[in-house]
């Protein structure tokens, strides 16, 4: 198994100065190849402190001068916000500098405060991610962007510095409405899974876009990435106690910037299924939404964040998993506890793994987890 870190910027409140959380996440960022990982990755927000990388090739690039193996992975750059040929050249440019190491995550944003920041319609998001996302993936394979649609008109221009390898089989897309789904087959781009909803939904519409991508594409999906927010110590109790403390606090912070509790996107066009979120919310309570996200990430002792990544593994077939270390606010001398202990005893395990074996057919959960299937 492939095993990657990531890193988010999170400054929760702005409990510290946003120079110092840049400071601590790039020294952990820094030890994420000397620990054995296979890869670094980086997420893009705007506007707030929930997550400040407003532009993750760039601190890609930087990781790329920081190593010399590991890949660079994106999770994701939100194609809405930019000019799709900007993004190809810049995609390019990454990988020639990394000696072909990137690894393509895309996704279309769900956050009101960010389109808002960008004068932008979310009810447009889908549409304009689908154009993009065709224009920058074409452009990558050919050399060159061309493009008419709805929203974007490119006409011809070459990508410099030219791409000198394929993208196909490393380029995967955030899918978490089961539209989306469909949409990722249609693009021939892999699955990015966030955990946040029920284990046997994430199965069956995985289920759904491998026979799509396979009619389509005439080849198998590639297995998807699993990305995860990871609490790794050697007492249970306190793993448990920890875990609520900074992974809980992390979602709170979710609920905060995506404004899951309020109205707006009850009615949003293209957001139909995360509007179901403040009626999650509204039924169950913050306190059982926060402990549900809670027991769909890795935390606890060495032996049960594996056997946890195992689990994960035979439900979904990844054969990646991306582990989040530092969020929250949390201290950096625990989160590089944290990594440190999870790199010494986990990561050997994980990746002395061989291929994933075919996933068990999605069987529901007869629990209130069935119920709180959550949006991000």
């Amino acid at each position: 198994m492939h095993v990657g870190m990531a890193t988010v910027f999170q400054n929760p409140k702005q409990a510290r100065s946003d120079r110092d959380v840049y400071a601590s996440e790039l020294r952990l960022a820094d030890l994420a190849e000397p620990l054995g990982f296979e890869s670094v990755w980086g997420v893009e927000h705007h506007f707030t402190d929930y997550t400040m990388c407003p532009d993750v090739l760039q601190f890609l690039t930087y990781m790329a001068g920081r190593t010399k193996t590991a890949r660079l992975g994106s999770m994701v750059v939100v194609l809405p916000w930019h000019d799709p040929m900007r993004v190809a050249e810049e995609i390019s440019m990454l990988d020639n500098i990394s000696g072909g190491r990137v690894i393509l995550g895309l996704g279309r944003g769900a956050g009101k405060v960010e389109f808002d920041g960008f004068r932008l319609s979310m009810e447009e998001s889908r549409p304009r991610f689908v154009e993009a996302a065709e224009m920058v993936l074409r452009g990558l394979e050919t050399g060159f962007c061309e493009y008419a649609g709805a929203f974007y008109t490119q006409p011809r221009a070459a990508i410099r510095p030219a791409p000198f390898k394929s993208f196909r089989g490393r380029t995967y897309a955030a899918a978490v409405s089961p539209e989306s789904v469909r949409i990722m087959a249609e693009l021939g781009v892999g699955i990015l899974i966030i955990p946040q909803k029920p284990w046997h939904e994430v199965a069956r519409e995985l289920d759904a876009y491998r026979t799509t991508y396979r009619e389509l594409n005439r080849a198998e999906a590639p297995p998807p990435v699993c990305a995860g927010w990871t609490f790794c110590d050697r007492d249970p109790a306190r793993a448990r106690e920890m875990a609520r403390r900074w992974i809980g606090g992390y979602y709170q912070t979710v609920l905060d910037h995506y404004q899951f509790a309020g109205e707006h996107l009850k009615t949003m066009k293209g957001y139909e299924y995360y509007g179901k979120m403040s009626e999650k919310i509204a039924t169950y309570g913050t306190d059982t939404v926060v402990e549900y996200f809670l027991n769909l990430q890795v935390w606890g002792t060495p032996e049960q964040c594996y056997e946890k990544i195992l689990d994960v593994r035979a439900r979904v077939g990844n054969d990646t998993y991306v582990g989040v270390f530092s969020y929250a606010g949390m201290p950096y001398d625990e989160a590089e506890r944290n990594l440190r202990l999870f790199a010494a005893e986990v990561l050997p395990a994980l990746q002395k793994l061989g291929p994933p074996p075919p996933p068990a057919p999605p069987v529901p959960q007869a629990s209130v987890d069935q119920k709180v299937a959550l949006g991000f």
